[in-house]
């Protein structure tokens, strides 16, 4: 719900014993598929940055570039992903699975994978997958859901993918303590639980989005919802109200957000964690995302979604500005710095990656929804696409101290930018779901 010049305010309050209404059901499903496919994901992104740092010799410049590979593939796939699952006909669940089933397919390969070509070419082809299927996923989330409970409902399904997220690190940390074959072993566990995933995708998804989300919005958004009868392209969705401001604030605040792998190196180099120990410093993150991704999602209905995604990047201002505040050292003595770092990064999460497609999903139409969702994700993982080459560069040539301190100058520059440029921005009163 949006205010006559701009700023989203909060939706109007269902009665009170309907507020915590039921979950629908395709949240909850898919909210099941994204918890089993991330224990398998997290499972490999706990334990890849050592392998490829200190097993295989990377440089953090060439870790920054196959990092940016790795999510910036998906970022341009996420368009192809939106425009498929949008081109008539309810394609929503099927280009998920193909996207699942792709990165499904990958895992096994990371098997003969020993070189940094090959490498890089499977994670290219495993971020292919992703971005296949975020959008049409997000746009299912979104159709489902009440508009004036669309925060909560993202904040239940990112809960739910974070507890897989919780549980990946755990498990490659069990793995590799038992397996003789280390690595080979958390790759090949991963391939058996992504294709669970898959599974639970084919049977649980409903193939059409429906219910109380699509039923309540119908009448409201029966003036807006058609999709034109051509291909919609990024300039139009762009010029949609409110579209374009949120996309451009997305890409410049990305701009500035180091990638977690390097945040967990920095962690672990200034403060002195056992490499052993190193798969598990992404559980800090992955608590905290899970403990207020549900509250921060009900919050941003109540109180903005923007204002709540601005809130994030503060949270993740301060998390920068205490790894360069404090004097790094053994771990012990660090400990509370540690664990402060990583609950702040997990707000970080909380606070932005569902609440921004909730907001997303408040200013674009039905039928362009996963198109929507696609561009405004697409801008601001090429975004972090570039702040991890530029991060990764900066490091092998002025360490990680300089690094760290210029993409924090950056993000407290262009975290006030948004703000005002989120305020200034002007949509149509009529246009009630935010």
């Amino acid at each position: 719900m949006y205010l006559a010049d701009g700023r989203d305010a909060p939706a109007a309050v269902p009665h009170r014993g309907r507020r915590w209404a039921a979950v629908p059901g395709t949240v909850l499903a898919l909210g099941a598929v994204s918890l089993i496919t991330d224990v398998s994901a997290e499972m490999i992104t706990a334990v890849l940055p050592l392998y490829l740092v200190s097993g295989l010799g990377l440089s953090p410049l060439g870790f920054g570039v196959l990092d940016g590979v790795y999510n910036g593939v998906g970022a341009l796939v996420r368009l192809a992903g939106g425009h498929l699952a949008d081109g008539g006909g309810g394609r929503h669940k099927a280009v998920a699975v193909a996207g699942y089933g792709l990165s499904a397919l990958c895992k096994p390969l990371l098997l003969v994978a020993h070189t940094l070509p090959v490498i890089g070419a499977v994670l290219a082809l495993d971020r292919t997958g992703k971005g296949l299927r975020t959008a049409p996923r997000d746009a299912l989330i979104s159709l489902a859901a009440p508009p004036e409970r669309r925060g909560q409902a993202f904040g239940v399904h990112r809960a739910m993918d974070t507890a897989g997220a919780l549980c990946g690190p755990v498990l490659a940390f069990l793995v590799l303590g038992v397996a003789a074959e280390g690595y080979d072993a958390v790759f090949t566990v991963s391939a058996c639980v992504a294709a669970l995933g898959v599974l639970v995708l084919v049977l649980f998804v409903p193939g059409r989005p429906g219910g109380v989300g699509v039923a309540r919005s119908a009448g409201r958004s029966a003036g807006r919802s058609a999709a034109p009868s051509g291909p919609l392209r990024a300039p139009a969705l762009l010029r949609m109200p409110g579209v374009g401001r949120l996309a451009a604030c997305a890409v410049l605040l990305g701009l500035t957000t180091v990638s977690d792998s390097f945040v967990y190196l920095l962690l672990q180099r200034r403060f002195e964690v056992p490499a052993q120990w190193f798969p598990l410093l992404p559980l800090g993150t992955a608590a905290a995302f899970l403990l207020l991704a549900v509250p921060a999602g009900a919050v941003a209905d109540r109180i903005g979604r923007r204002r709540l995604f601005l809130l994030g990047h503060l949270a993740l201002l301060v998390a920068y500005g205490l790894v360069l505040a404090v004097p790094g050292g053994p771990l012990p003595a660090v400990v509370p710095v540690v664990v402060t770092v990583l609950v702040l990064h997990g707000a970080f999460y909380a606070a932005t990656d569902g609440v921004l497609a909730a907001a997303v999903a408040g200013v674009v139409p039905e039928a362009m929804r996963a198109r929507g969702l696609a561009l405004v994700g697409t801008g601001q993982a090429l975004a972090r696409f570039a702040c991890s080459i530029g991060f990764g560069a900066a490091w092998t040539a002025w360490g990680d101290g300089p690094a760290l301190a210029v993409a924090t100058a950056g993000l407290a520059i262009s975290t006030p930018i948004a703000l005002a440029a989120l305020r200034s921005s002007s949509c149509p009163s009529a246009q009630r779901t935010a």
